[in-house]
């Protein structure tokens, strides 16, 4: 894999940019069920093998699963000073609450308490190492559009969101209403990732529609943003995500991974298009 030219700083007017991090693009769905958190993953080792220092962030503070996808779920973050310091596999930095918790042990917490913990898990990180600042952090959103999601576009310097959808109406429902969440707080939307595009029988290699048919594409020449790309409903995928070791990283040649790559393509494309603002160094801690 070829490597790309860092993306520039995107921070948006107004907002404190996070220690050691260039960029934030939140990846969100609207709705649970669409393959979102599995898209992160494959995106951030896709846009990690270009050469880029990818971080992600699992704000999922009720269900985090970051952590098994990221083949990391034994592991816990080293602290020190009141700063944590993310773990690394594949070429991609990671923090999430799971990695900290019980995994067994439901997160009974209420709003205003989840949001601040998103936000220390984006500003209480070494996210810095040998000088080297992250290029893109992806943020792992729940699903909705609830207190985390308007803690973060108000309080987080978030570059631009990806929304994952699945074809079917009951799905685009949703996406649409987490486009406008993002229009109507100032995030750009950087364009619809189509997850579960079409069945692709292991056996035969025959396609069918399940969840119908372009919808993503309807739906984002509908709001006028790109369309980044379609992944296909795979086993492989879902069975190599549970096992911790992405597609991407498994077989990164194979059509699966391609995909992924392709997405990741098309979000530097769009990354770059935006408005720069100058970003003003600050301190890092050291370890």
């Amino acid at each position: 894999m070829k490597s790309s030219t860092p993306p520039l700083p995107h921070i948006p007017a107004g907002k404190k940019a996070i220690p050691g991090v260039r960029n934030v693009v939140v990846v969100a769905s609207g709705k649970g069920g669409v393959g979102k958190s599995t898209t992160a993953v494959n995106l951030a080792v896709a846009l990690a093998a270009q050469g880029l220092r990818i971080a992600l962030v699992d704000a999922d503070i009720y269900g985090p699963s970051v952590p098994l996808m990221m083949g990391l779920h034994n592991r816990q973050p080293k602290v020190a000073n009141k700063t944590l310091f993310p773990l690394e596999n594949y070429g991609v930095k990671t923090i999430s609450i799971g990695y900290l918790t019980n995994p067994e042990q439901a997160m009974i917490w209420r709003g205003p308490m989840a949001s601040g913990a998103v936000m220390q898990l984006l500003h209480d990180v070494q996210w810095v190492h040998d000088g080297e600042e992250i290029d893109i952090l992806l943020l792992d959103l729940p699903p909705g559009t609830g207190d985390i999601h308007l803690t973060l576009s108000q309080q987080a310097p978030i570059s631009g969101a990806v929304i994952v959808t699945t074809p079917q109406e009951v799905a685009l429902i949703d996406c649409r209403k987490a486009i406008t969440m993002f229009r109507k707080v100032s995030i750009p939307c950087l364009g619809v990732v189509e997850n579960m595009r079409e069945f692709v029988c292991p056996h035969c290699g025959e396609q069918s529609d399940l969840f119908a048919h372009d919808g993503a594409k309807a739906l984002a020449e509908q709001q006028k943003i790109p369309l980044l790309g379609g992944v296909p409903l795979e086993p492989r995928i879902r069975q190599l995500s549970d096992a911790g070791t992405p597609i991407t990283v498994t077989d990164p040649d194979s059509p699966q991974a391609a995909h992924y790559h392709t997405i990741a393509n098309n979000l530097l494309v769009e990354l770059d298009r935006l408005p720069r603002q100058v970003k003003i160094d600050i301190p890092v801690v050291q370890q």
